[in-house]
């Protein structure tokens, strides 16, 4: 039971990474809307695609996470 609890920990960790992600592309589209705001409106699609993309692998990884705890007992 051990090693699946480490396990499901890493798979769980994909969650930070995503977090740090999104982080980071907020901090770099605010520079840009700064630098040219006329471009928010392309600025903001990219970004919120981005972020969608990012956020799916820490749903991806938290959905490992509960499988390996259910189906690896």
């Amino acid at each position: 039971m051990g090693l699946i609890a480490i396990g499901a920990g890493l798979a769980v960790l994909t969650g930070a990474g995503a977090g740090i992600g999104i982080g980071i592309a907020t901090s770099k589209a605010a520079d840009a809307i700064a630098r040219q705001p006329e471009a928010k409106g392309d600025i903001n699609k990219a970004l919120l695609l981005g972020c969608a993309l990012a956020e799916a692998t820490a749903i991806y990884g938290f959905v490992i996470a509960i499988l390996i705890i259910l189906f690896l007992k």
